[in-house]
């Protein structure tokens, strides 16, 4: 199944963190905070302004955001947890080597 977000709403996967420390300590499920950071994993339109035009969404499928704790609304889809956000609740994309990413 597939979902496609509305208006300026984005599909975000979050990227579990490491489970181990860079010493080597296993840290338990039950310390571990949910991680802040996630792929876009689909995109919708884009939001109307004032005068009807649509505004387009900066981000693409596949960009690595980071976003606030209590972000978005939680989902399962077939199994899998995704998060459904406006575009406004991501604080930024991440970009590996200055370069952004591309979708593909």
């Amino acid at each position: 199944m597939k979902i496609r977000p509305l208006h300026d709403r984005v599909v975000v996967k979050r990227i579990e963190p490491e489970t181990a420390t860079a010493g080597g300590i296993i840290i338990p499920d039950a310390a571990r905070e949910k991680p802040q950071q996630g792929e876009v994993v689909a995109v919708g339109p884009g939001a109307r302004d004032k005068g009807g035009r649509l505004v387009p969404i900066d981000l693409q499928t596949g960009d690595r955001v980071l976003f606030g704790r209590w972000s978005g609304t939680e989902v399962k889809i077939d199994g899998t947890e995704y998060l459904i956000m406006k575009e406004s609740d991501i604080m930024g994309v991440l970009v590996e080597g200055g370069t952004r990413r591309k979708a593909a």
